[in-house]
């Protein structure tokens, strides 16, 4: 596959944290490796596009974390996506929504349901930066969180990370969750920006292509800036 399509979901109500930096992240990253990437940024007033191959949800306040929600309930478009191979990372807000139930405005409120876990209210807001090392990639990875809920993960989700520095879903121990092509975390930064391999990861399982690091400089400097950094 030489050509790429990566849905920003929502950028109007999803977008409070900078998470939609990751859509273009995920473009340069593309080019790099020779491929064709274009952006399809959705309102939430607008159809989801099915053919979609990579999915983005970024961060939001209550309101309109329930409009998103709202709005991709009425397509009903990302389960099919995911179903044909896509891929899908939802950051904090994007997260919860995806998963099986989560809290927003004092009330429990039904997700999509893409994700085994439930989000509940923490005791404390989890603010400040977050050292973590995936499960999925083997490697370090950083980023900043900023949300108050805590997010419980069922038998169907595996964590996305081990938390060494931050609060990660709440309990300090990890963060995240991951089932197949489907990625929630709290990390923001935006969290692609920030952490370049795992970009190349989300290109490989949306084009079936792996992606060499050796000969990358770009990702070479921040892993030597993420060890600097996090110390």
């Amino acid at each position: 596959m030489s050509q790429i399509r990566i849905v920003r979901i929502h950028n109007e109500l999803l977008g409070t944290y900078g998470d939609q930096g990751n859509a273009d992240v995920l473009t340069f990253r593309a080019k790099f490796h020779g491929i064709t990437a274009s952006i399809i940024d959705i309102s939430y007033n607008d159809l989801l596009p099915t053919n979609g191959d990579i999915y983005l949800l970024g961060g939001a306040e209550d309101a309109a974390q329930i409009l998103s929600l709202e709005a991709l309930r009425r397509d009903d478009i990302l389960q099919g996506a995911i179903e044909r191979g896509a891929v899908v990372l939802a950051v904090c807000a994007g997260f919860q929504i995806i998963g099986n139930s989560f809290w927003a405005n004092g009330q429990e409120v039904e997700g999509l349901g893409l994700l085994d876990v439930k989000s509940v209210p923490g005791k404390k807001r989890f603010v400040g930066d977050v050292k973590s090392k995936s499960t999925v990639l083997g490697l370090e990875l950083t980023g900043f969180e900023n949300h108050a809920g805590k997010t419980i993960l069922g038998n169907n989700a595996k964590p996305f990370a081990k938390v060494s520095i931050g609060h990660g879903n709440g309990d300090g121990k990890y963060d995240g969750a991951v089932d197949g092509n489907v990625f929630g975390t709290y990390m923001h930064g935006p969290i692609l920006a920030r952490n370049p391999e795992f970009a190349d990861l989300l290109l490989t399982r949306a084009t079936g292509r792996k992606y060499s690091q050796i000969s990358d400089p770009l990702a070479t400097q921040y892993a030597t800036w993420r060890r600097k950094v996090t110390k």
